[in-house]
């Protein structure tokens, strides 16, 4: 059973003909940009503004019209993974390292929805690793600053590689532990000299559409929203 592909099948539901569309990244929102690329293939007219590189290059793919973000006045609906997410809406994204662009595609839009297996739900988060994109021009001294604030930063590697993401900045995951004090955290990284984003997505989304083990798709709707 594809818990992530449940998930997005069910997302593309909410896709509609002139929407202006914000295609997440990463392993769920694959599912989603296929299930929105069959869409366009049965005639429905959409245009789509990707928050990767990757997610670019596979919807190119598929035939979804694409727009740059400088030719953006707004975004319908953007739907997205998340790599943690609590019952108050507080998500951790960046797992794939695109929280940039996500955030700021997800800050344009009129909705959006966040798409998942069950195993991201939790009850507080903080276990996954929060993911802070920083310069790579003075990321010592970021990451120094991170650490006296006792976030134990660890600069990402790949393939034994420093990573950098699409827009030419490091990551640092911050190793928090469950039940952090959210708005600490985000009041010391906002505005941090040498922080351009970081993962946290609090209360953004309209609903949480989750795929389960048992087959079942789980919606749960956000009232404040």
């Amino acid at each position: 059973m594809d818990m992530k592909k449940l998930a997005g099948d069910k997302a593309a539901e909410y896709v509609k003909d002139g929407m202006v569309l914000g295609l997440g990244t990463g392993s769920t929102a694959y599912h989603m940009v296929n299930a929105v690329g069959e869409l366009v293939k049965n005639g429905m007219k959409i245009q789509a503004i990707p928050t990767s590189k990757a997610t670019e290059a596979q919807a190119r793919e598929l035939g979804i019209p694409l727009l740059t973000i400088d030719e953006l006045d707004h975004v319908d609906l953007a739907i997205d993974g998340v790599d943690e997410i609590d019952p108050q809406f507080n998500a951790i994204k960046g797992g794939g390292g695109a929280l940039y662009r996500e955030k700021v595609v997800a800050s344009m839009a009129k909705e959006v929805i966040w798409i998942m297996d069950e195993s991201k739900l939790v009850d507080k988060i903080g276990a996954f690793h929060l993911p802070v994109e920083i310069a790579q021009y003075g990321s010592k001294q970021a990451m120094e600053k991170m650490a006296a604030y006792g976030f134990n930063p660890v600069l990402r590697v790949k393939d034994g590689k420093t990573f950098v993401t699409d827009n030419g900045n490091y990551i640092a995951d911050l190793h928090l532990g469950a039940g952090f004090d959210i708005q600490d955290v985000y009041g010391k990284l906002t505005g941090m000299l040498g922080v351009l984003e970081h993962g946290l997505f609090l209360n953004m989304c309209k609903r949480m559409i989750v795929g389960c083990a048992s087959g079942e798709v789980k919606i749960i709707e956000n009232p404040a929203k």
